[in-house]
């Protein structure tokens, strides 16, 4: 490999190397920077993202905390396929 064709390579490893170092995931977020997930009421698919400040819009509630989804097919995304909330944001038996 000659220096030039190694630049790139290079470059794309400290990147990687300097996110993961930062505590930065390859995991898809749920929401994005400045947001917060929230789950339809007493539903199993609907979501949304709102924005930090914001409280939720009709019909959608605040995960209960400690128990918010932050990536796609965490502990919490999966649990939350098969559990539903109430209006008030409290787990439907």
């Amino acid at each position: 490999m000659t220096k030039l064709s190694r630049t790139p390579f290079l470059i794309v490893t400290a990147l990687l190397a300097g996110g993961l170092a930062a505590g930065c995931s390859l995991q898809d977020a749920i929401c994005g920077g400045g947001e917060y997930p929230v789950a339809a009421v007493d539903s199993l698919s609907g979501r949304a993202c709102v924005p930090d400040g914001e409280e939720p819009p009709a019909g959608y509630v605040r995960f209960p905390e400690g128990k918010e989804p932050k990536h796609v097919d965490d502990k919490w995304d999966r649990y939350w396929d098969e559990h539903k909330l109430d209006e008030r944001g409290v787990e439907v038996p």
